[in-house]
């Protein structure tokens, strides 16, 4: 009985704080006011010597990329495998809450709010774009622009998009709601420590930098995708209607953004965030049916399942593979994937603090299948769709869309549908699905910026939600204006490396606790 209501204090200061939980929540106010003051300190540099700025950002990373390439694919390829192992082992029936805690939101609403924050625009951006660039510059030394060129190309498109990144979210999204639902501490990054350092540092200095660093991070990807993403919207006006790509149409579309992203933050997780999920999702799903049926669909149906096979097969060997005697595998390398490795792990702490977030009452081994492998085939089918029927128009129809994707990859997907029935309406339809893909990521952003700022509370003050999201917002606008946005992209991905030890520390301590609540006869 003592242990349940110790349970019930817990999970009520989460909700409403207690009294020494004020305490900690003011005091917590230093680790918001810190991260504010980082960032816009960092902003302003960027804004004052904007060539220094780039220097300096470009040689971090590049160093960073050089030094510790090695550290990028060791890590995410042990993600991976620490998520297959949990979910097979003895403790994959664990409930991430109490015993009797069931999941809060459906299988398709949980689906579409973590796919969406997840990965969202991402799939837009790069679903023709990317397997055009590797059909036409493939590392593996097929002959630019064969048929094995573009299953090559289709192979690394599904590996880039496939397990990694999802695994990279899971090890942090499952040792938080580990953490907050089953043993009722805040949802911050720093709680993950508690049983390595102990309780006592991770109220101290220690934790305050590890959650200012999950700040800047969140807060500087967000940023950037939210001022890129504009600049995808306002090319697709552009190729549909014409529309002339100015900084007044980038501005007024990210305060329009602001306006709904904000809005459904504040309106919380039901009533906000999950409906523009699902709506999202819904859209989604239409773009793949229609593009299927109007487009080569047969193929389709071909690269998915050669994909799938090429994927697994070679899966092994690209996840350990460097090139420690240069080559052209290794610029491959360091533009594609060790950048796409290092941007999942500096969006791990955002994206998995807000699936820990929905995932209450779900057991580890239906975690793993949720956020690990359904994600991945949903990947792969948008790929072997929008891949296939870019590849398709070079391949086969001879029409050259490479060149024009390759000069400006954000106009990739309204160049292919150009060419295929409907063209216009699915182009109309795109437009709003990246606008959703970037509310929803944008929401839940606010959302758990909020909740790090706020001593780890779940249903952070809607006042807080507001500030960040008109930060978000007047930061984007600040860096597009001066062409600052891939300065401050950059900087964020430096963030890799010690989230990437966050990360193993993250493993270490959700298995110490596993087995010690074992040892107790708990489970």
């Amino acid at each position: 009985m003592a242990d349940n209501n110790k349970k019930e204090e817990g999970r009520d200061f989460l909700v409403t704080g207690s009294a020494s939980g004020a305490d900690k929540v003011s005091s917590f106010n230093t680790v918001y006011l810190v991260s504010i003051a980082i960032t816009f300190a960092i902003v302003a540099w960027g804004l004052a010597s904007p060539d220094s700025f780039g220097s300096f950002a470009n040689a971090l990373f590049n160093g960073l990329t050089k030094y510790f390439g090695w550290g990028y694919l060791l890590t995410m390829n042990g993600f991976v495998i620490f998520c297959i192992i949990l979910a097979c082992s003895r403790f994959k029936s664990v409930r991430l809450g109490n015993p009797e805690d069931r999941p809060e939101h459906s299988n398709i609403s949980w689906f579409a709010m973590l796919f969406s924050a997840g990965m969202g625009v991402g799939l837009v951006f790069y679903g023709a774009a990317e397997p055009l660039i590797h059909f036409g510059n493939t590392p593996f030394g097929a002959e630019p622009g064969s048929i094995q060129a573009a299953r090559d190309a289709m192979q690394i498109s599904f590996f880039h998009w496939g397990l990694h990144p999802w695994a990279g979210y899971a090890v942090i999204a499952m040792p938080m709601a580990y953490f907050q639902f089953r043993r009722n501490k805040p949802g911050l990054i720093s709680s993950l420590f508690i049983p390595i350092v102990g309780e006592k540092a991770v109220d101290g200095l220690f934790g305050k930098i590890i959650d200012i660093l999950a700040i800047f991070a969140t807060l500087a990807g967000i940023t950037t995708s939210l001022g890129l993403g504009t600049l995808q919207l306002n090319s697709g006006m552009s190729a549909i209607m014409g529309m002339d790509k100015t900084t007044f149409i980038q501005v007024c579309i990210i305060i329009f953004l602001a306006i709904f992203y904000t809005g459904s933050a504040v309106l919380g997780i039901d009533k906000g965030i999950k409906w523009v999920a699902n709506f999202n999702l819904f859209i989604c799903l239409l773009l793949m049916v229609l593009l299927f049926f109007v487009g080569p669909s047969l193929p389709i149906i071909g690269s998915l399942m050669t994909g799938i096979g090429d994927f697994v097969s070679g899966l092994v060997k690209e996840s350990f593979s460097m090139a420690p005697y240069g080559g052209k595998y290794e610029a491959h390398l360091n533009n594609w994937t060790l950048y796409y490795w290092a941007w999942w792990i500096a969006w791990a702490p955002f994206v998995g603090s807000f699936v820990a977030r929905i995932s209450r009452g779900r057991t580890i081994a239906e975690f793993v299948a949720g956020v690990l492998i359904v994600p991945a085939l949903g990947s792969f089918t948008w790929f072997a769709i929008f891949g296939t029927s870019a590849l398709h128009l070079q391949l086969v129809q001879g029409i050259d869309i490479a060149a024009q994707v390759t000069k400006d990859i954000s106009v990739g997907v309204f160049e292919l549908y150009k060419y295929y029935p409907l063209g216009t309406i699915m182009s109309w339809m795109m437009l709003i699905l990246i606008t959703t893909f970037f509310v929803t990521s944008a929401n839940s952003a606010t959302f758990v910026l909020s909740m790090y700022s706020n001593y780890g509370d779940l249903n952070p003050s809607k006042s807080k939600m507001g500030v960040w999201g008109i930060l978000m917002a007047a930061l984007a606008v600040v860096l597009l204006m001066t062409g600052g946005l891939q300065n401050l992209q950059t900087i964020s991905l430096t963030a890799a490396p010690p989230f990437a030890i966050i990360m193993v520390c993250a493993c270490v301590s959700l298995w110490k606790s596993l087995c010690k609540e074992e040892a107790a006869g708990n489970l």
